[in-house]
């Protein structure tokens, strides 16, 4: 692997002579912000159990167990402020350099740093909404509703199902979302990836799509991922540190 230095140099060479660039992220972006991998040790899902979309719609039960995790979720996300990496993401589509972002993570953090077109793959927890009548409320309004006592959320419009406007396993990804995501990796010439294992499809198959329509690759992740071997640079630092660098190197 090539020295730090000499890998920024090259990731921002790379930046100025891009015409289309697409920044892809996932959860590793979100852990400077105090945000932990759901699937990493002492995450959600190391102590709660995966209620899956299907359970949800059919299973109180399981409704009242989703929940459960959704509360104590919401704190960690609602603390949550955007550190340099997102702040880095935001200054590069200022700088009319980034033209699409593509994430992951329904943290909402890359719309607080100040990244206006964002294609959310996993949807968003800032919001919920109806499944019946698609009735919408900020996520806060039902977090009191649940702090208030109420064990699963029913619609005060229709009585149907509330549920975050995120994805849960089993629960169809958006297609619209899919779609913008494989044009804007298509047709950019460099692709950034940060902070994701590239393991969950349809999503991981994103940066391939990118790789096949001839654009350079630059992954900023702290592990290994699938599609390393076709990355033209390779950052296991911070992503925070590294992004941040570059924008500082892109306005010398």
């Amino acid at each position: 692997m090539q020295a730090y230095d000499e890998r920024i140099a090259g990731t921002v060479r790379f930046i100025r002579e891009a015409t289309h660039i697409t920044a892809f992220t996932g959860a590793g972006i979100s852990t400077e912000s105090g945000i932990k991998d759901f699937r990493s040790p002492g995450g959600i899902w190391d102590r709660y159990r995966i209620v899956t979309f299907q359970e949800f719609v059919s299973d109180h039960k399981a409704r009242v167990e989703y929940w459960n995790m959704r509360r104590e979720l919401f704190h960690e996300l609602n603390s949550a402020r955007p550190n340099r990496a997102h702040k880095a993401l935001a200054a590069l589509e200022q700088m009319g350099r980034l033209q699409c972002l593509i994430t992951q993570n329904i943290d909402g953090l890359h719309y607080d740093a100040g990244n206006a077109d964002i294609i959310e793959l996993h949807g968003t927890n800032k919001r919920a909404a109806c499944l019946s009548c698609g009735k919408s409320w900020p996520i806060a309004d039902i977090q009191a509703r649940l702090e208030a006592g109420e064990r699963a959320p029913t619609c005060d419009d229709c009585n149907g199902l509330i549920k975050p406007a995120t994805v849960s396993f089993g629960q169809a990804m958006p297609e619209k979302e899919l779609m913008k995501a494989a044009e804007c990796a298509s047709s950019c010439d460099l692709f950034l990836m940060i902070g994701s294992s590239l393991k969950v499809e349809p999503a991981a198959s994103i940066p391939k799509m990118a790789y096949q329509a001839g654009a350079k690759l630059v992954f900023v992740n702290r592990t290994e991922t699938p599609l390393d071997t076709v990355a033209s640079i390779i950052f296991r630092e911070d992503a925070g540190d590294v992004l941040s660098r570059v924008i500082e190197r892109l306005h010398s």
